[in-house]
């Protein structure tokens, strides 16, 4: 049986990540080559095009499905297009849910590559650290939190911040389930 044969009885004639079922195709998931089915994945024309940079937000919600599935190469394809989408509130919650197994997590950060990023403003902790994308940060002093009603306590920790904060010297994070900016001069890298 062919590779292709196998994904379509895998993936019962559907893409494997959008349950699409017309114009299918072989999807080699990096760094590996079409070399077997389980490092292939059966992928629609819209999530081959979609993969390296999403663009339609709206396709991608599919993935709250999808990344639940028992194929490592589907994982991974939803673990990284995720990453490249956890800008985006829903995105990031589906990112913080989702466990890999620790060999299916090296598969997908091997391939895995950042979308380009405007390097604009390096933004360094209280330490002088410089903080990244995808960081864990701790606070430092309590903070109120204008609009939310509640105060972001000294020593909880942020995971997988970003940088694209929309104020000049903040991240973006998530404290209490709330999408926030958190100044950096308040803040250190875990």
């Amino acid at each position: 049986m062919s590779i292709e044969q196998q994904l379509l009885a895998r993936s019962e004639h559907s893409c494997e990540l959008c349950k699409a079922t017309a114009n299918l195709d072989l999807h080699a998931v990096a760094p590996y080559e079409a070399d077997s089915a389980e490092h292939c994945a059966l992928l629609c024309t819209t999530c081959q095009q979609e993969l390296d940079a999403p663009q339609d937000q709206n396709h991608w919600r599919c993935l709250n499905d999808s990344m639940w599935s028992t194929e490592p190469a589907v994982q991974v394809l939803a673990w990284r297009t995720l990453k490249k989408l956890s800008g985006e509130g829903w995105a990031q919650d589906l990112l913080d849910m989702l466990y890999l197994p620790p060999e299916v997590q090296e598969w997908a950060e091997i391939g895995f590559s950042e979308p380009e990023e405007d390097e604009g403003e390096a933004l360094f902790d209280s330490n002088g650290v410089r903080l990244q994308t995808g960081d864990s940060v701790t606070i430092i002093k309590d903070l109120d939190v204008k609009g939310a009603g509640f105060t972001a306590k000294r020593g909880t920790t942020v995971k997988n911040i970003s940088l694209n904060a929309s104020l000049a010297g903040h991240i973006g994070g998530r404290v209490n389930g709330v999408q926030i900016q958190l100044a950096v001069q308040f803040l250190k890298k875990v």
